[in-house]
């Protein structure tokens, strides 16, 4: 009953009254801004009116205060709002006063009434047996791989039917076995949440949640080794090319799954568009897919334009069933199953899909990259923002007019764990209705199982990874480009990955090969290596020494009797001072003759290597003075042009200075220039590879020879630093030396003049992280 009605009955509406103000805000926006005030601050606005006590007494809004200010352990108390006093360290007797709600009449809200039917619907209405995902009983690998990998979901039957955890993961057993022991939480907030498996199963029997907790723990299998001797990754899904990565460098990709009624998985693409296996143990769960490219309705895509961040925007999983589903016509439904104990469902790579717990339930689940999934995990990888708006969202993503720049109306998003995302420029895709789909009606019918999805156009859309990589940003490359916090593993391991399984698969180099090329530009790397080895008369680089290994922040070669580095990192300005500097202290050790050099290997050619015309060109390089190429790139004052080392220690430090006052705009953006270092190679294993199973003997050693290596770098004297530079620098920048919290250094003669551009440049820092931390603070 709306408020409007009430007052035709003659009951007063007590909602004018009782907002004030906020009155012209509607219910579900004045919960939101509930949710960021204290636990003490709601409740004394509890107090201000009765609307206001019915708003501050919601289940939900405490769930979301509890959650938000947890970290750790949790302990569900009833309810939230109890839950959330112990936690602030009420009295009792404050605790008990809370026992005894007060009603009011006068006041309807839709809002409120549609969130309380979902936290106490059943789902017995949501099962059926006749969904239009194919049954499959025991397919051999040739069958999986030919009819259904890369290709559609299929439900699998007969491949759990041996696994002791089929009698062992019942939720007796599992209480009985590990009750004390705490499982991670997946809720919508950036704490890290967990709970002993006795209070969630306590919880999971008495909450009235709209979206319950429930357990999505990746690493059970180190908290409980023997678990994972209940059950066996079935013999379609034993490739996984993460399997060459150590345990602590490979991405999450085995989880844990316990949920009640009405929990799940809310839309979204399964992480580095890698594809995965679901294995029911334990009650039913529906499922809903989308091929890739289909936004389901209801869904928004946020892509940032600098990093290439996916952020999906999705209601949970039980309000797009209940609010959203019964809006799309038939041809415009989604793949549907129930899946039932013992099955696995298989999810190819970029499939949308959302899981709803029709029963309280217990899977296990894995993600894998395998041959027909690899590619598009690189490309997922890939620097910059349009390729993956357009895997997820099809040309919704790319066509004018469907992006909105989010800019100037910047939201917070409560299920972001960043709060720095709100000050980052995005790109956002948004679907307010379904997408016309001249085919989707073959998913509905028979037609579903004889068609390969992924290759069918949605609107001209194609999920191959050729037609994908046309979205690519050719300007942005793996080295110098922002890395996605979302990816999920970070730059070095991916290239380590990639060195990793190009030794250690080479029947697959083709393609693995493809997929350097789309994540690391690796074709261009290799021809720069090849111009560089021709010039100077070394052998060219074998099969095994194509790829960069993983190590270092740029391209590096390990030949068979050389090192091969290119200086590509943060654009061509850093990389000039990154090899001058390199090049001024192999030009200190020698000139001082310092026993430092007996350990350090020998430089054998250093250079600039660039692109003309489409022809490569190399000039030598030592360090001194400027090549002509690099001069008319207007990088480096004329005056400075005939120095020694232009581009050595102390312009360096120079250089950093301007950019900690400002983000210099350089000119050479776009230019096809790098500076490159040949030296000897060291032999043996770097001790990262060796300090687990090093002898603490050899580790003290080590440390002692280290340390008489410290004490010899540092007796090396300074290169001489041009006080002059330093005027023009300090001349130019004209940074003051206080900053409210930090002492001047004294201008004194006695002072090295470098002393000040050091000083400065930290002070400069320390004000841009304190005006940072500050906005932070407010946005918080």
């Amino acid at each position: 009953m709306e408020n409007s009605e009430a007052h035709a009955l003659g009951l007063r509406d007590r909602r004018p009254d009782a907002l004030g103000n906020f009155r012209a805000l509607p219910d579900d926006l004045i919960c939101d801004i509930l949710e960021y005030l204290t636990p003490r601050d709601v409740a004394r606005l509890a107090s201000v009116s009765s609307v206001m006590y019915i708003l501050c007494n919601e289940e939900p809004l405490w769930m979301s205060i509890c959650l938000s200010r947890l970290d750790g352990p949790l302990q569900y108390k009833g309810s939230w709002k109890k839950t959330a006093l112990h936690l602030e360290h009420v009295p009792y007797e404050c605790d008990e006063a809370c026992r005894k709600p007060l009603n009011f009449d006068g006041f309807n809200s839709l809002f409120l009434y549609r969130r309380f039917y979902r936290c106490h619907t059943t789902l017995d209405s949501f099962s059926f047996d006749d969904g239009n995902v194919e049954r499959k009983k025991n397919p051999t690998l040739e069958e999986f791989s030919r009819d259904y990998d890369g290709r559609k979901p299929v439900l699998l039957t007969g491949l759990a039917d041996a696994w002791p955890a089929r009698c062992t993961w019942t939720f007796d057993q599992l209480l009985q076995n590990y009750g004390d022991i705490a499982f991670k939480i997946s809720q919508r907030s950036a704490r890290k949440v967990s709970m002993k498996f006795k209070d969630y199963v306590a919880y999971l029997k008495i909450q009235h949640d709209e979206d319950p907790l429930y357990i999505f723990d990746h690493k059970f299998g180190e908290v409980v080794p023997a678990l994972l001797k209940d059950y066996s990754i079935p013999d379609l899904f034993q490739e996984d090319f993460f399997d060459v990565l150590d345990r602590e460098k490979r991405p999450p990709f085995r989880w844990l799954i316990i949920g009640p009624q009405r929990s799940g998985a809310s839309w979204h693409v399964d992480p580095a568009l890698t594809s995965a296996w679901n294995t029911l143990l334990v009650g039913r769960k529906r499922w809903a897919l989308y091929p890739p490219g289909k936004v389901p309705l209801g869904v928004t895509v946020h892509v940032n334009e600098e990093d290439g961040d996916v952020n999906i925007e999705t209601p949970s999983s039980l309000q797009w069933w209940l609010d959203f589903y019964p809006l799309l016509a038939d041809e415009d439904k989604p793949i549907e199953c129930t899946q039932l104990p013992g099955e696995t469902i298989f999810v190819p790579s970029g499939w949308w899909h959302c899981v709803l717990n029709l029963e309280p339930s217990i899977a296990v689940t894995q993600n894998f990259v395998n041959p027909k999934n690899f590619e598009f995990v690189c490309l997922d990888m890939t620097p910059g923002y349009r390729h993956k708006g357009v895997c997820r969202a099809g040309l919704l993503a790319h066509e004018k007019g469907n992006y909105e720049d989010a800019t100037d109306n910047i939201l917070y998003d409560r299920d972001d764990s960043s709060f720095s995302d709100l000050t980052r420029k995005e790109k956002r895709v948004r679907t307010l209705e379904p997408v016309e789909n001249q085919r989707s009606g073959s998913m509905r019918n028979g037609a579903y199982n004889d068609h390969n999805l992924q290759q069918k156009s949605y609107q001209g859309f194609s999920y191959d990874v050729n037609f994908l990589a046309m979205y690519l940003d050719k300007e942005r490359d793996h080295y110098n480009s922002p890395w996605s916090s979302g990816n999920c593993i970070g730059q070095r391991e991916m290239r380590e990955w990639l060195f990793k399984l190009w030794l250690g698969k080479p029947g697959m180099r083709d393609l693995i090969w493809k997929g350097a090329c789309l994540a690391l530009n690796a074709e261009r790397w290799l021809e720069c290596l090849t111009e560089v080895c021709a010039y100077h008369n070394l052998p060219s680089p074998t099969e095994d020494e194509r790829l960069p290994v993983g190590t270092g922040s740029n391209p590096v070669y390990l030949l068979t009797n050389y090192v091969v580095k290119i200086f590509v990192e943060e654009g061509l300005e850093t990389s000039l001072y990154g090899l001058g500097t390199e090049l001024e202290f192999h030009n200190l050790l020698c000139n001082f003759n310092s026993p430092l050099k007996n350990h350090i290997p020998d430089v054998l050619a250093s250079g600039i290597i660039y692109l003309e015309h489409g022809i490569y060109r190399i000039v030598p390089w030592d360090g001194n003075r400027v090549p002509d190429v690099i001069a008319k790139c207007n990088i480096i004052p004329e005056k400075f042009k005939s120095d020694v080392f232009p581009f050595g220690v102390w312009s360096k430090k120079q250089f950093e200075c301007r950019k900690a006052l400002y983000e210099p705009i350089s000119a050479t953006k776009g230019t096809r220039i790098w500076p490159y270092l040949i030296t000897k190679r060291c032999k043996g294993k770097i001790y990262a590879e060796l300090r687990d199973t090093m002898p603490f003997e050899d580790t003290l050693n080590l440390a002692s020879f280290l340390g008489e290596q410290l004490c010899n770098l540092h007796l090396l004297p300074l290169p001489p630093l041009s006080i002059s530079n330093v005027s023009d620098v300090e001349q130019e920048i004209d940074l003051p030396l206080t900053n409210g919290c930090m002492e001047a250094v004294p201008d004194k003669p006695e002072i090295p003049a470098e002393w000040n551009i050091f000083i400065r440049t930290l002070i400069r820092k320390k004000k841009d992280l304190s005006g940072r931390l500050s906005k932070w603070m407010k946005m918080a």
